[in-house]
């Protein structure tokens, strides 16, 4: 079992290199516009968002940098096959532009955009991004009436490219129920709101890279990524950045196309590629099934008391639910590099874990 995993070097504007309809999923969080670490990002690239900033314009500003945006999004209709998703991680800006402060829905001006395009728009999730110190004020601090309120929360925008999509042969029937989620991840996954995931800070040695790049935690991308494809499917990153969505895709047992027009990010992803991913992957994947023995264990013990009528097929642990019965979570195996922007994967076999009831998942796993 092998996956395959690109680092393109270009302009999310422009993703030639992909053909139309060949894309199952795409996961990103795009350059936030209206916050000013980007500014530098939308100004080269519209030269309208330049004058607008000059101008101290922040209206026709956020228009401009968005209208940048609009083609990335077209891009990823184009690409997506029938039934294909796109998850964009987006947070609303807020800003003073000359002596204006104002809220710039970022969020609202993209699923305006995508359903303009033919996207249908699913119900968006929100996550809790706790970046600022717990006394923080804005404003007037605790005088009334001239305080406002700070973000602490990102959106998740869902979108589908047409109809449900469909399994029809019996290839693609398998690698479905062999991706499928365990029955409590469904139930915290599927939710509108997420309050366990964390910001992700910057790992990086060299400051100047450090602050042109924007990450979101690996956990959201790995969630996405198993919401909403399946095993051997192809996820696209338009900004790649240091790379998380590609980790998530090796993680997930799919195939990934990162797109990145900044050359010094370059090597910051394919050193993580290169170095952290088997170890990082296979120690996410120990984590997982041992949070579904977590929770299998105290729903045995502690509130039914009666094993579960269900049994995952190759690890023999308890499952809630029928389709839970094929679940197969392949460790990796190893990663070899094919040129300097190109990774082939390989997964083993068959699942590494001897469970089958006699014990502590932990004390089998390699």
């Amino acid at each position: 079992m092998t996956t395959t995993h690109r680092i393109v070097m270009g302009n999310a504007c422009n993703l030639s290199v992909i053909a139309d309809a060949t894309v199952h999923l795409v996961v990103t969080s795009p350059p936030y516009p209206m916050i000013e670490m980007w500014d530098e990002v939308f100004s080269s690239q519209s030269e309208d968002a330049k004058t607008a900033l000059l101008n101290k314009n922040g209206s026709s500003a956020f228009q401009a940098m968005h209208n940048v945006l609009d083609l990335v999004w077209k891009e990823l209709f184009r690409v997506l096959i029938p039934g294909g998703f796109a998850c964009i991680n987006i947070g609303d800006a807020t800003r003073t532009i000359g002596p204006e402060f104002a809220l710039y829905p970022n969020h609202a001006r993209i699923i305006s955009a995508c359903s303009g395009i033919g996207f249908t728009a699913l119900p968006s999730i929100v996550w809790r991004k706790q970046t600022n110190a717990p006394n923080k004020f804005m404003g007037s601090g605790m005088l009334p009436a001239g305080a406002y309120v700070t973000l602490e929360h990102e959106y998740i925008l869902i979108f589908r490219k047409g109809g449900k999509r469909q399994f029809t042969t019996g290839e693609e029937k398998v690698l479905r129920s062999t991706s499928a989620l365990f029955w409590e991840e469904r139930n915290n996954w599927y939710s509108d709101v997420w309050w366990d995931l964390k910001g992700t800070g910057q790992e990086l040695k060299d400051k100047s890279v450090r602050n042109r790049s924007g990450a979101f935690p690996f956990e959201l991308a790995y969630r996405l990524i198993s919401m909403y494809s399946v095993q051997s499917d192809i996820v696209v990153d338009p900004f790649l950045g240091t790379g998380t969505t590609t980790l998530a895709a090796i993680t997930a047992n799919r195939n990934s196309i990162g797109v990145e027009f900044k050359k010094d990010l370059l090597k910051v992803v394919t050193n993580r590629i290169s170095q952290d991913s088997v170890s990082s992957s296979n120690a996410y994947i120990r984590e997982r099934i041992g949070r579904h023995l977590d929770f299998i264990q105290t729903r045995e013990t502690e509130k039914h008391k009666t094993p579960l009528k269900h049994k995952n097929r190759h690890y023999g642990f308890p499952v809630m639910t029928r389709q839970e019965t094929e679940i197969c979570l392949n460790y990796l195996q190893s990663v070899t590099r094919l040129d300097p922007t190109s990774f082939t994967v390989e997964y083993v076999d068959t699942p590494m874990v001897d469970y089958f009831g006699k014990g502590s998942l932990f004390g089998t796993l390699g």
